[in-house]
């Protein structure tokens, strides 16, 4: 039973090393292994923000949409849209396709 007490007594003389180095290894886990780590409540605000950020983007976008939908068509944009979408013609003219090579 030396050895136990060998250990006893080294650490009761260095008893504040070892808690200085407990403390130091139970912050560090807190800091950076824990699953409810700094580190991760980190990262999890970062993508917060940058999923709000895009949230607000996309419904900037469906209000846009939205109001555009809500107007009536002029005849000028009927007309584009059925000459670029559906490739309509006019009776009296002749469309000639081009295609572009990337």
């Amino acid at each position: 039973m030396t050895w136990i007490s060998d250990i006893k007594s080294f650490f009761l003389a260095r008893r504040r090393l070892v808690l200085l180095g407990l403390g130091i290894g139970a912050i560090f886990w807190f800091l950076f292994l824990d699953s409810h780590s700094l580190w991760t409540r980190v990262q999890l605000h970062r993508e917060h923000a940058r999923l709000s950020a895009h949230n607000a983007a996309i419904a900037a976008e469906i209000e846009e949409l939205e109001t555009k939908l809500s107007r009536p068509l002029t005849d000028d944009e009927v007309e584009r849209i059925a000459r670029e979408e559906y490739g309509m013609q006019r009776e009296d003219e002749t469309v000639y396709p081009i295609e572009a090579h990337p």
